[in-house]
């Protein structure tokens, strides 16, 4: 599990194929901080498994359904991604609860200067509407943002200054895609509600537990 706030900026080295697998090197500050094998790193919102640490690097690899969910494929020398490692216990949630499983690749409609902040609309598959709120929580290439208005198929978000220097997302540009991970809390309660056997939570269903 993770926030949403990013830890660093790393450096795609190498990308190669292992059969139906992609295995990235990646430079980081991360990789000399006590990063261990089997240690799990959001790369830009994906959760990817560290194989190897070395001095300034570490590898993951990311399987075939990885690959196809997210914008992995388009990862070559040279890109910037941003980094986080998975939440430790008893530290402070400053983001949301992020999982590090993509649901979707969107599209960035438009980046434009909102004062001191950043406005950027996003486009995505009408699919998940029912999971986006005005003022809810959305990972953007792993980054907790806020949601300020939608419509179907589509998002924006503001970004503060701060935002933008310490993630990738400065770089960003109209019709870049990105990973979208839509917020946990809700895909629970969406598929609560749509279980025909409609045992969702209720008031006296609170009151026989005990509470």
């Amino acid at each position: 599990m993770f926030t949403g706030l990013i830890e660093d900026i790393g450096k795609i080295v190498t990308v190669h194929s292992r059969r139906n697998y992609k295995i990235l090197q990646v430079e980081s500050k991360l990789a000399d901080d006590n990063l261990q094998i089997g240690d799990s790193v959001a790369c830009d919102g994906a959760c990817l498994t560290v194989v190897s640490v070395q001095k300034g690097l570490f590898t993951v690899e990311a399987s075939q359904e990885t690959v196809s969910k997210t914008i992995l494929a388009s990862y070559h020398s040279g890109t910037r991604i941003n980094l986080e490692r998975a939440l430790q216990a008893g530290k402070r949630l400053g983001g949301h609860f992020v999982m590090g499983h993509v649901d979707d690749t969107g599209k960035i409609d438009f980046i434009k200067q909102t004062g001191d902040s950043v406005e950027i609309g996003i486009t995505f598959d009408a699919v998940y509407d029912n999971l986006v709120i005005s003022k809810g929580s959305v990972a953007i290439n792993g980054v907790s943002l806020t949601i300020n208005n939608q419509r179907s198929g589509w998002l924006t978000v503001n970004v503060i200054p701060h935002t933008q220097t310490a993630t990738t997302i400065s770089h960003w540009k109209s019709g870049d895609r990105v990973n979208l991970e839509f917020d946990m809390i809700g895909k629970y309660i969406l598929n609560i509600h749509a279980s025909p056997e409609k045992n969702g939570l209720t008031k006296r269903k609170l009151i026989e537990s005990g509470w």
